[in-house]
């Protein structure tokens, strides 16, 4: 077991590192002078000099990567020179309605995916099977742009019309201010987050388990007079909690972009929000750190799930 952490961990490092280079790269050895745009347009000859030599833009470039890599380990990630505040607290700004958002979204998907897929799955080519394909055909043929428009217009703009409100137009809440509030600001965008997360989880857990449930031990199980709800949810779910497993992981790591879709929608001022923003304005500082935050989660939540197979799959243990 410590020889498949440290393989993971040693590969998650390397992978991060790769990451630093590619991103330095790109914004430091590119044609282009680097101060310049961090600077911005307006600023004079000075400020630039100044920013060069902050930057450490005047050394060789092996230092400059060196020096690079040493700042975003101890969690510098720069300063914004646009927006006067350094590039790591104007994240930890945004990260609440982006985690808000991201997990509430998670938590909502599997409860709606999962046991439709199990519905499904239990009765194939019955009413409930064909109302679960129903479900994961219109949650796969909607956008989350779409779906937070439709949300927005016929659950806020006609009911406000109608002269009472169902749900606020956007905007993000803390939780600590009112747990209610914040859950009643966010549950839109969960929703449109969710939908076609929940159709895929549905019929990826209906596939999953019908193949399972078509196996010899349950045939057995069967045989052995236990009751189809023991069969289902002792034997045949807990079967393919590894490949939903998988799954989750790359959904968690893909979810910033959907995440960013939906913020911008629903007026969340989130990470996404923030990365827009910074792309539109050149804030090359900014969109280092957002880029350099997105790839340690990804690594992050896909170490969590190698840790997390490895725990529910024996065929690996051994």
């Amino acid at each position: 077991m410590i020889g498949f952490i440290a393989s993971r961990i040693g590969f998650a490092c390397l992978v991060l590192i790769m990451l630093s280079g590619f991103v330095f790269t790109l914004f430091f050895v590119a044609p282009g002078d680097p101060a310049r745009i961090v600077a911005g347009e307006r600023a004079t000859e000075a400020q630039v000099a100044l920013v060069r030599e902050n930057l450490g833009l005047d050394r060789p470039v092996i230092e400059q990567y060196v020096s690079f890599l040493g700042r975003s380990l101890r969690g510098d990630l720069g300063y914004s020179y646009r927006n006067q505040q350094p590039v790591l607290e104007l994240i930890q700004n945004r990260m609440p309605a982006t985690i808000s958002l991201c997990i509430g979204a998670v938590v909502m998907w599997l409860l709606m995916g999962v046991p439709i897929g199990i519905m499904s799955a239990r009765r194939p080519g019955s009413l409930q099977d064909r109302i679960g394909q129903g479900f994961v055909l219109i949650g796969v043929s909607f956008p989350s742009f779409v779906l937070g428009m439709a949300a927005l217009y016929f659950l806020y703009f006609l009911p406000r019309q109608a002269g009472f409100t169902l749900f606020p137009p956007g905007g993000y809440r803390s939780f600590f201010d009112n747990p209610a509030v914040w859950a009643w600001h966010l549950l839109l965008p969960w929703f449109t987050l969710a939908l076609t997360s929940a159709a895929i989880y549905a019929r990826l857990t209906r596939g999953q388990l019908l193949d399972v449930l078509g196996e010899d031990y349950i045939r057995t199980a069967r045989a052995k007079g236990l009751s189809e709800r023991k069969v289902v949810y002792k034997h045949g779910v807990r079967s393919i909690f590894s490949p939903l497993a998988t799954q989750l992981g790359a959904d968690i790591a893909a979810l910033l972009g959907g995440a960013l879709v939906t913020e911008q929608v629903f007026g969340l001022q989130g990470i996404g929000s923030l990365a827009v923003q910074s792309v539109q304005t050149q804030d090359r500082p900014v969109i280092i750190g957002v880029v350099m935050l997105a790839g340690f989660f990804i690594v992050l939540a896909n170490l969590v799930v190698d840790f997390l197979y490895f725990l529910l799959d024996p065929r690996i243990r051994g």
